[in-house]
């Protein structure tokens, strides 16, 4: 932090001159070009002196100088020309050695006496080594420098017998202490399982940062609750029992004191990786086992066809046939071919996890009756999971503690910073101002600050204030300030000192994740989550319960109480909505946003205004100010707000206020409750269902399985970051593993496209526009099969040690180990979400559909999943049409005609296109009337038949009853905002045919897909 050490230069130049060490601490990955002659050792003589240039001062340079640098990141890559000039070290601390140091501290808080002797023994022990190597010595240079007859020379025969006496007595000195050594550590290694134990469990959370960059968490932090589980756990005579009551006690604490500073998302997550560390530390672990449930396996062909296509996706069939690789599944394939009416039983259950599985296989316990669990119904694994943590280590691990300032307060001390981890919607300064009144301080005594530009001085001289007078100092929104951190970290470790500190002072951080946020700060301070709760049933509970509707003079403050009361409770429920449609991933929105409190109570106040002032409620006026304003102002995508107005027209429509007990879904469990006063809305609010059907949402009950697979899926990808790298299954090392696997790849990857034979083949013509789409489709392809040729020739070379494993390649080899695309790739790829094998498989379907193209001319039927740009394809057809009956392409637009014929259809037709390749999200293609229609129980996705796309004049088209469907290239349905105005996935509108208003299938959410994520 140079910048922040104005006398770093000064103290260098100082050092090298005197020869006195340099510790230079917490650089990042690039080194300060000043450091380079000193690196290089770049000395020169100048009249026998040897001096050294710094800058732009010549100094003198001392031979004792010495320089050390610490990094305190976690996994740096620091460059070749970094590396050949120091000497890197790695100080990350090791199992064993940690486990050692655990042992000491354990013995010495149990067996205090045994341990003072054993640190008196090692000194004892050093000391006569010492003088035997003396005596050693004095020996020798008698028998050197002694001459003539060695007998004759009393001196000699003198130190040599005295000598012979001191050797014995020190030889009977070091047998005593061999012997109580052996016994102090016979007693000391019988507490060996408590310092593995917690070993362990340093190890489960050191990784956690991988998921956030706030999850930090110190060795001295883990000591000092180490030692106080060593204290405050039940003591007992018997050595098992203490040991087991020590192990259970420290694992709650670290359990509990982790947990408050996690997210609610990562709270489950971290029992898990607690239950499967701890068991691994017992050997009731499989890696390959757990690997396969985290990834589903790497594979890239399945030349097994599907023995039930009809209810069985291809993705979990393919699972299936990896679980071979798995010793204790390696029969599951075979039985599931034969007992597959067994199997869909097991498949259509609600509740499958609890459920007998069929034969044998109900014999399975733990991780492999959850890789069954996760090849056929993944939704169900996350209450798997909890079961699991319950039958191996208890419930305590499955019902994280609540939000507790006071506990938080209590553990920590003056100098430790209490750091709140903001998530959205959560805002922790009520909570505090109340505790901090309850301490009794003033209010002048919590100054408080928000740090932006220019607010660092200020925040610093209230520290410097703050710990002279006892004050609490609250620094808000620290991620704002990513700049101002390292003077943060330098006044924390500095100018917050105990000498100089008064008890009473406090230093509160508020800050969203951010990887700038100094790690130092995370690792000494005290870190603390409060989020919102979540649910439909308590964000009601939240509105009605806070300020403003709280306050009886807001509640009773309209002059028509009925349509107010109504319609106020109308919009906190739209508030709900809105916000719990999140969790449903993109089938709730493409774009989470986040809506707030500020944007529901400007939308009261505004309510409140304009019914007073109005005779009828203004409804135009309220949906516009409500919809396109307060909550619209932050939608983005066009698709969101549409959404977002037709959710709202349910709750601001003239039925709200005349209908009494006004239903806002099919079923009436949420209806508008009986007019009445502010207690009627709390008692009613209590009375609802805890976990809302998605109905409630306009959703299909579909979207549940939806949401639990995203939640499946989030909990994998996040285990996956925290764990190291593996060795490959069935004794292949991982390298082994991945020049297998790129082999495979390499060999099925066709040569690049011959462009030149294209050019001639198809030239650029007027009338015939699909030709200039063909060629940029080729060139696009090939700058893909280009990368990703290359970083696997290179990834095999890296492997053989031919070239160096550069941070791309690493990357490239640890995507490909859990069977992920390489971000190398992906920034030259068209949109997918598909695992490795099912990426490779589709990009060679896509190459192979343009080599027909190539060869047996443009196809009737345009498989639209294959091209990279689809836009292009649709412009082209476009450009064709207008070019031919001579029509400006702004005045055109499609019209979509949905056939019988699924894949395929031989003639072309004389305008537009056929296309073929998409699939229905959030409904289904009802074959039989020709309309889309409610979605079968369990199957999220529908393939769509053959569909022709006609342009024509957008004036004459006629209007059918349909639904505007949009179209994305991936299920994520979120991209990057492009300059035409739409986000980069999506691809263009069509018109379904359906007997619903369009309301309906706006709010399911539905939408067409050009390729699944499988």
């Amino acid at each position: 932090n140079a910048e922040y050490m104005g006398n770093y230069v000064r103290t260098l130049e100082n050092s090298i001159q005197f020869g006195t060490p340099v510790l230079l601490e917490n650089i990042g990955e690039e080194l300060d070009a000043l450091l380079e002659p000193l690196l290089l050792k770049q000395t020169f003589k100048q009249q026998g002196v040897e001096y050294i240039r710094l800058g732009e001062n010549v100094i003198e340079y001392s031979k004792d100088f010495r320089f050390y640098i610490t990094t305190s990141l976690r996994n740096p890559h620091y460059l070749p020309e970094i590396s050949v000039k120091v000497c890197l070290l790695n100080f990350m601390i090791t199992p064993l050695g940690l486990q050692d140091q655990l042992l000491g501290i354990v013995a010495a808080k149990e067996k205090p006496e045994l341990e003072e002797k054993k640190n008196v023994l090692i000194i004892e022990g050093a000391q006569n080594k010492k003088q035997l190597k003396e005596i050693e010595d004095k020996i020798l240079e008698v028998l050197s420098s002694s001459q003539g007859n060695i007998l004759e020379d009393e001196l000699a025969i003198q130190v040599l017998s005295s000598s012979k006496v001191l050797s014995e007595e020190i030889s009977a000195k070091q047998e005593i202490a061999t012997a109580t050594e052996k016994e102090i550590d016979d007693t000391r290694n019988g507490y060996t399982p408590v310092s593995v134990h917690a070993a362990i469990l340093f190890f489960a959370i050191s990784d956690l940062a991988n998921i956030e960059p706030m999850y930090q968490y110190s060795l001295t932090w883990f000591i000092n609750l180490y030692v106080m589980a060593i204290q405050n756990s039940k003591s007992t005579n018997d050595l098992n029992e203490r040991i087991e009551f020590l192990n259970d006690y420290f694992t709650e604490s670290i359990y509990k004191n982790v947990c408050r500073s996690l997210f609610e998302k990562d709270k489950l997550l971290f029992s898990f990786i607690l239950t499967i560390s701890i068991m691994k530390g017992r050997n009731l672990v499989d890696e390959d086992t757990w690997r396969f449930l985290l990834t589903g396996g790497v594979g890239l062909d399945n030349p097994y066809p599907n023995p039930a296509p009809d209810w069985l996706g291809d993705k979990s069939w393919g699972e299936i046939v990896r679980t071979t690789s798995l010793e204790t599944l390696k029969d599951f394939k075979d039985d599931f071919e034969k007992n597959t009416a067994e199997w869909k039983k097991f498949y259509d259950s609600t509740m499958p996890h609890d459920e007998t599985y069929p034969g044998k296989w109900d014999k399975l316990i733990g991780l492999e009756k959850m890789v069954i669990l996760r090849v056929l119904r993944p939704d169900k694994v996350v209450l798997s999971v909890q079961t699991f943590i319950i039958d191996n280590l208890g419930k305590f691990f499955i019902e994280p503690p609540t939000f507790d300032l006071v506990g938080s307060f209590s553990d920590g001390n003056c100098c430790s910073p209490l750091i709140f981890i903001l998530s959205p919607g959560s805002d922790p300064m009520a909570s505090l101002m109340k505790f901090s009144e309850d301490k009794g301080l003033k209010v002048s005594q919590v100054k408080t600050v928000s740090l932006g530009q220019g607010q660092g001085p200020i925040a610093q001289k209230l520290i410097e204030n703050g710990i002279k007078n006892g004050d609490w100092v609250v620094l808000q929104n620290c991620h704002l300030a990513t700049s101002w951190m390292p003077a943060l970290e330098k006044i924390c470790e500095e100018t917050i000192i105990p000498e100089e500190t008064d008890d009473n002072f406090r230093l509160w951080l508020t800050s969203y994740p951010s990887d700038k946020f100094p790690v130092s700060i995370l690792q000494n301070g005290i870190k603390m989550t409060n989020e919102a709760p979540k649910g439909l049933r308590a964000n009601l509970m939240r509105s009605y319960l806070n300020d403003p509707i709280s306050d009886p003079e807001f509640f009773n403050s309209c002059n028509k109480p009925e349509a107010w009361r109504s319609l106020l409770f109308s919009l906190c429920f739209f508030h709900g909505i809105v916000q719990e449609r999140r969790k449903f991933g993109p089938l709730g929105w493409n774009i989470p946003y986040e809506f707030n409190e500020s944007d529901m109570r400007i939308s009261m106040r505004q309510l409140l205004m304009l019914l007073n002032d109005y005779e009828t409620p203004p409804w135009e006026a309220l949906t516009y100010l409500t919809g396109e304003c307060n909550y619209g102002g932050r939608v983005t995508d066009d698709k969101d707000r549409r959404l977002l107005n037709s959710i709202l027209s349910i709750f601001y429509q003239p039925d709200v206020v005349k209908e009494p007990g006004y239903k806002f879904s099919q079923s009436g469990v949420y209806h508008i409750p009986k007019l009445g006063k502010y207690q009627v809305y709390i008692d009613y609010t209590k009375g609802l269902p805890l976990l809302p059907h998605p109905e409630v949402f306009g959703l299909h009950e579909n979207a549940d399985i939806t949401k639990d697979n995203k939640e499946t899926n989030d909990l994998f990808e996040n285990i996956l970051l925290t764990l190291p790298r593996q060795s490959g299954g069935g004794g292949k090392s991982s390298q082994q593993v991945i020049e297998d696997l790129s082999g495979d790849i390499l060999s099925k990857l066709p040569p690049n496209f011959d462009m030149e034979m294209v050019i001639k083949k198809y030239p650029v013509v007027y009338n015939e526009s699909m030709n200039t789409v063909l060629r940029q489709e080729l060139i696009r392809f090939n700058r893909l099969t280009s990368v990703i040729r290359s970083s696997l020739v290179n990834l095999q070379k890296a492997i053989k040690g031919l070239v160096v494993m550069s941070s791309d390649l690493e990357d490239v080899f640890n995507s490909m180990l859990v069977g992920k695309q390489p971000s190398i790739w992906q920034a030259k790829s068209y949109p997918s979400l598909k695992p490795l094998g099912g990426y490779v498989k589709d990009l060679l379907e896509r190459l192979k559909f343009l080599t027909d193209w190539i060869q047996n001319g443009a196809p009737t039927t345009f498989w639209i999943s294959g091209f990279y740009f689809t836009q292009s394809f649709l412009t082209g057809v476009a450009q064709n049409y207008a070019r031919k009956y001579t029509i400006p392409i702004d005045h055109l637009g499609y019209e979509y005609e949905l056939l019988k014929e699924e894949h395929f259809i031989e003639e072309r037709p004389e305008d537009g296109c056929y296309i073929q390749g998409l699939f229905i999200e959030g409904c289904r293609w009802d074959r039989d009337n020709m309309v889309i229609g409610e979605s079968l129980p369990k199957i999220l996705f529908d393939t769509m038949p053959v569909i022709l796309c006609k342009p024509g004049r957008k004036a004459d088209f006629k209007q059918n009853p349909v639904y505007d469907c949009p179209v994305y290239k991936t299920s994520a349905r979120r991209g990057i905002l492009s300059t035409t105005g739409h986000s980069t996935n999506f691809v263009m509108w069509t018109a379904v045919p359906s007997d619903q208003p369009q309301s309906h299938w706006v709010n399911r959410g539905v939408a067409m897909l050009c390729q699944l994520d499988d």
